[in-house]
């Protein structure tokens, strides 16, 4: 079963990828002291909940991690605490993060923290990956990532620690620094900064990941701030919520309530009227209502025009939207591939370009290709066809808005002369499932289109679709400005007309 993520930017696996942001978003989740008459005491806190959420650059909520503490109990024979965590991004937020839906529970030992077993589920491929980590017969003496954090809760934020991830132990060390006030929708905290050092951050391209710890006995991680190659990213808490059980009392006397004074209601906020064609986002890479057109061709013979063009940005079932298009828009005589009007529409998140609805209208050669497809961003539910809804990867990507998406990635050759592969792997639904799409970047060269030359980096796409595969896709990205250049499918190819309309330089 292969595992995948959204996007790569170092030569680092999808797994190793997806280990360095569990850390970022585990390296700040846990626990406070229980004491109970029948058991030993903890830090853990049995009915503590943790909601964060993730921004990147601008990119506000891309993501959500929950973490709760569950129950405490036998496991093996052994006394254990029991944690669960749910982790999910939506859409892209760039090539740092990866495309990620994963389950994980791990029972820990109540007086040294350390993992008892761990098991993980992973939802981001066609298919769910479950990985086994077992310790009751030969414990361990190193963290996960969930208990490792426990660690540094309980020693105030400071100290080293060993963890075991990616097949590989690292060590982690934290060092307070200074004192910060912070206001999220959790609520306002007195914090102290711990700076975290590791060489597992600077193998998977971190640096300066800080988290705001809170002053007082809990310790509770409020935000914690990282940076890559592509930009700043944040992770900040939501939601700070306490199941406690509901204590057994004798029966007492009622006294008279006291008569409540009823406080004046405060006025409610008009909510801010809806804009629509909102500018987007600048590290999309592209403006609303760009145009570009494409003269399309087979084996050289001219067939027609293409145009691709970011529409409009509305509504769409309540929801902000922009709606991309791709239309034929002039055909040649004797194509028997294509009709005048044929095109595909997809409506995706502005912010992430994570679809939501894709449709394929073909009147000629291609009527096999018509289809409704709709996304669920949060679950990662594709329905199409009238059958029920499959489990794809959250944020799978239709091919328009992938077109569109890979402007924005990390498309860059490796550094590391022994080893200049830089894949990007991206989650992407072609007929009826999800595919891994790997996008190869090579060197940027030298195109002559229309007589003009364009210097241009060549994508290849390999999509593990064997039918696919055997047209050769091919994607051409302008070097400076990351304008689609040309595409190759097959014996087909697309040439940018130039000068395309409005676009971002």
């Amino acid at each position: 079963m292969r595992k995948y993520s959204n996007q790569i930017n170092s030569r680092q696996t999808s797994c190793v990828l997806r280990s360095s942001v569990y850390v970022f978003l585990l390296l700040s989740l846990f626990f406070v002291v229980r004491t109970s008459a029948q058991l030993q005491p903890t830090h853990f806190k049995v009915g503590e909940k943790l909601t964060y959420s993730i921004s990147f650059g601008k990119v506000e909520d891309s993501g959500y991690m929950e973490l709760n503490v569950v129950s405490r109990g036998q496991l093996g024979g052994k006394d254990s605490v029991e944690i669960r965590s749910k982790f999910k991004t939506l859409g892209f937020v760039s090539a740092t993060f990866a495309m990620i839906d994963e389950t994980r529970t791990v029972f820990a030992a109540p007086d040294s923290g350390l993992p008892i077993f761990i098991r993980r589920t992973q939802k981001d491929g066609p298919l769910p990956v479950e990985i086994v980590s077992n310790y009751l017969k030969n414990p361990t003496s190193n963290f996960d990532p969930v208990t490792l954090i426990y660690k540094a809760r309980q020693s105030g934020g400071n100290g080293s620690y060993t963890f075991y991830e990616g097949e590989q132990v690292y060590t982690a060390t934290f060092l307070n620094g200074k004192v910060e006030r912070l206001k999220t929708n959790a609520g306002e905290f007195d914090t102290t900064i711990s700076v975290v050092q590791s060489e597992f951050l600077a193998v998977n391209g971190i640096k300066d990941l800080k988290i705001n710890f809170t002053n007082d006995e809990v310790r509770i991680p409020v935000l914690f701030r990282f940076k890559t190659a592509k930009g700043e990213g944040r992770i900040t808490l939501v939601s700070s919520h306490m199941d406690e059980p509901t204590p057994t009392v004798k029966p007492t006397p009622t006294a008279t309530p006291t008569p409540l004074v009823v406080a004046t209601p405060r006025p409610t906020a008009t909510p801010a009227q809806y804009v629509e064609n909102q500018p987007l986002l600048p590290e999309l890479g592209f403006a609303l209502g760009e145009i570009l057109s494409f003269n399309l061709s087979d084996g050289g013979k001219p067939v027609g025009v293409v145009t691709l063009e970011a529409k409009e940005r509305k509504l769409f079932e309540k929801k902000d939207s922009l709606l991309l298009t791709a239309t034929v828009t002039a055909i040649e005589p004797g194509n028997k591939t294509f009709a005048l009007g044929d095109a595909i529409r997809a409506q995706v998140d502005p912010d992430t370009l994570a679809p939501k609805w894709f449709e394929g209208k073909f009147g000629g050669g291609l009527k096999a290709l018509n289809q409704t497809v709709v996304f669920d961003p949060r679950t990662g539910n594709i329905t199409f066809g009238g059958t029920a809804p499959i489990d794809g990867p959250v944020g799978t990507h239709s091919l328009l808005s992938l077109i569109y998406a890979m402007r924005s990635f990390n498309l860059q050759r490796s550094n590391i002369a022994s080893n200049p592969v830089n894949d990007t792997r991206v989650a992407v639904f072609w007929e009826t499932q999800p595919y891994v799409f790997t996008l190869r970047p090579d060197v940027p060269a030298d195109l002559i289109i229309n007589g003009e030359k364009i210097s241009a980096q060549l994508i290849t796409i390999n999509t593990g679709n064997p039918k696919l595969d055997a047209l050769s896709i091919k994607v051409w990205l302008g070097s400076s400005n990351r304008i689609p250049i040309r595409f190759s499918v097959g014996t087909f190819q697309a040439d940018l007309v130039i000068p395309p309309k409005n676009i971002v330089q």
